[in-house]
């Protein structure tokens, strides 16, 4: 069996006949999108990630409302929607009613990580966009304060595994993360006041403390891979090795005592071809989480709401 073709209902040549050029659309629209905001590739990646944890690659994400699962807590943080919107309007030109939101998605993520430096896929395709917002859901999206067993937990009731969960993880090579998500390693581990995470590296801790200083603003935004935060690489796993991992949910792959991720983490570290390999498949496998197909759900003509 081929990578990509791991869901029977679902194919990387899904579009062939119907609107063959969609890769390259999004193509297109994301390489212009990066002239205006740097940032953008990680911005996308994340929007598949935090659909398909809630109730499946469904879109759901995408829809707007006074129930919808993009004004929930997890989710404040997310953009890059008005991109989403844009890869829609010219799929829309290009073969008017074809192309799920769900797909963009799970397509804008491949091409973002691809134009980022990282490695390439066989995305299947064929999922249908779902007709409500899954808001009691969002419990399912991992959390940068978890413990490892906790997350683990999450994954594997989707089917990921643990070399997943460290290959989906190292998406944290590129992208920034708010001082919020990890301020508590900092002033406050375990609710212990004045506590620094003892698994943290003491001078990176100093140089986190100077950036995010008690009291200031918790929504600045520091780089998650300290050193090519703007490429896709393996260079997160070589942090994570020297306790310079910027969120607890990263550092404990490495540091968690008699965890098997911290093996994986070795061989990543040691070979980007390995975990290149291994992230194209989690993505996949991420992707096939409970898609909607056949008759199912719908095709959104505007993926912020539906038909």
């Amino acid at each position: 069996m081929m990578l990509g073709e791991s869901n029977a209902q679902l194919s990387a040549s899904f579009y062939a006949k119907t609107c063959p050029n969609v890769s390259s659309v999004v193509r297109s629209v994301l390489q212009q999108a990066q002239q205006n905001d740097i940032w953008i590739f990680p911005k996308i990646v994340r929007l598949h990630f935090h659909d398909c944890f809630v109730n499946g690659c469904d879109a759901s994400l995408l829809l707007n409302g006074t129930d919808s699962e993009k004004t929930a807590p997890p989710n404040l943080s997310t953009e890059g929607y008005d991109v989403i919107d844009d890869i829609k309007t010219a799929l829309e030109k290009a073969c008017p009613g074809v192309v799920s939101c769900a797909d963009i998605l799970a397509l804008a993520a491949q091409v973002s990580v691809s134009l980022g430096g990282g490695p390439t896929w066989k995305v299947p395709l064929g999922r249908r966009d779902g007709l409500t917002a899954h808001r009691d859901g969002i419990g399912g999206i991992p959390s940068a304060h978890d413990s490892l067993a906790n997350i683990a937990a999450r994954f594997k009731s989707v089917g990921l595994d643990s070399t997943d969960l460290v290959a989906l993880s190292g998406v944290h090579t590129f992208g920034r993360a708010q001082c919020a998500a990890f301020m508590d390693r900092l002033y406050n581990f375990n609710n212990v006041s004045g506590k620094i995470d003892p698994t943290l590296n003491a001078t990176y801790a100093k140089e986190l403390q100077q950036r995010c200083p008690k009291g200031g603003d918790a929504t600045s935004l520091i780089d998650l891979d300290e050193q090519t935060s703007l490429s896709f690489d393996n260079k997160y796993f070589l942090n994570l090795q020297n306790r310079r991992g910027l969120l607890q949910s990263d550092q404990e792959l490495f540091s968690t005592n008699g965890a098997e991720t911290a093996a994986v983490v070795n061989r990543f570290a040691r070979s980007q071809s390995q975990f290149f390999a291994s992230f194209g498949k989690a993505m996949i496998k991420m992707g096939n989480i409970n898609p909607l197909t056949g008759g199912n759900g719908e095709i959104r003509l505007d993926c912020r709401k539906i038909n």
